[in-house]
């Protein structure tokens, strides 16, 4: 009786589990969606509040004398002002990485100098302390090695997420062009739109809904609406942008249509994502042959010859 009582506790305590299980799968894509719809908003009010502060710094200058009014308090302009064109590129990288901090170029520059000293440092330390001699050039070759490698990982992170931003844009931008397309047709402003997609597409692409949602802030807060496509553009540092930001552009210099720009450069878009999924099918065959002569065909082999095997030395027994 004490058994039976057990059994059907554990089939209970399963069946929890599994339903609860069930629930979670089932409500963790939607919590999912809410907690990038939240971190957008959070951006995009941010950003907000920034231009806001900005225009009214900007209106203070103004009334001031115009030595005092090139001597700006934000630090990337600090920054822009002592690297120069140098600067004004590593400030891009850091937006084209997500990267919003107006200090974050000078962290990486000062973590691209202190990291190389770390390394090697920490490579001489273990070397002179280890049990085994090293020659001069062996320790030479390994402190140099440290040294290299602090001074490119930061390269190297920050190009990695440039570029897998940028993946997730242009996977994305090309149907959130379609859906602005029908947007424009209905009556709706630019900015309006860009502002509705941004907020439609936050639960798909959190890249991409971020960067348009700036871009809807910068024309709102902005007058020269051709500064904030060229913003948007250099942030995100894609081809799909660039060409977004420069037809834009010209639509509203030369007086053409909105949404006959759209739907050329969707198509375009559409045409070269297409394309790169081409490309990525047809580099599969060469990825695949190692893999399939190192694991495949020794399992192949034995199942087609070990019965074989098997048999004639069961026929020479």
């Amino acid at each position: 009786m004490f058994g039976e009582d057990t059994d059907q506790l554990i089939i209970i305590i399963l069946s929890a589990l599994f339903a609860a299980g069930s629930f979670m799968a089932f409500a963790l894509p939607f919590l999912n969606n809410q907690e990038k719809k939240e971190r957008y908003n959070d951006v995009i009010k941010k950003k907000r509040k920034a231009l806001f502060e900005a225009s009214k710094q900007s209106q203070k200058l103004q009334a001031k004398e115009a030595t005092s009014a090139r001597e700006s308090v934000e630090a990337f302009f600090k920054f822009e002002k002592l690297f120069g064109k140098f600067g004004e590129k590593l400030r891009d990288q850091m937006l084209q990485a997500g990267i919003r901090d107006p200090k974050a170029p000078m962290y990486y520059l000062l973590g691209r100098i202190v990291l190389p000293i770390i390394l090697m440092s920490f490579i001489w330390l273990i070397m002179a302390k280890a049990e085994k001699d090293f020659s001069g050039v062996q320790m030479l070759m390994a402190i140099a090695f440290g040294g290299l490698s602090g001074f490119f990982v930061p390269r190297l992170l920050v190009k990695n997420h440039i570029i897998k931003r940028q993946q997730d844009i242009n996977l994305t931008f090309p149907d959130s062009l379609d859906m602005m397309l029908i947007c424009v047709q209905g009556g709706i402003g630019l900015e309006q739109t860009i502002n509705r997609i941004a907020d439609e597409v936050s639960g798909h692409s959190e890249t991409l809904a971020e960067e348009l949602g700036i871009l809807s802030a910068e024309m709102g807060m902005l007058n020269d609406r051709r500064r904030a496509l060229q913003d948007f553009a250099r942030r995100v540092g894609s081809g799909a942008a660039r060409s977004f930001a420069t037809a834009m552009i010209q639509a509203e210099q030369y007086g053409t249509s909105v949404s006959d720009a759209m739907r050329v450069i969707a198509n375009d878009l559409r045409d070269q994502r297409m394309a790169e999924a081409e490309r990525k099918a047809a580099a599969l065959p060469p990825k695949l042959t190692v893999p399939m002569i190192i694991f495949f065909l020794p399992a192949l082999f034995i199942i087609i010859l070990a019965p074989a095997i098997l048999q004639a030395k069961g026929a020479g027994l």
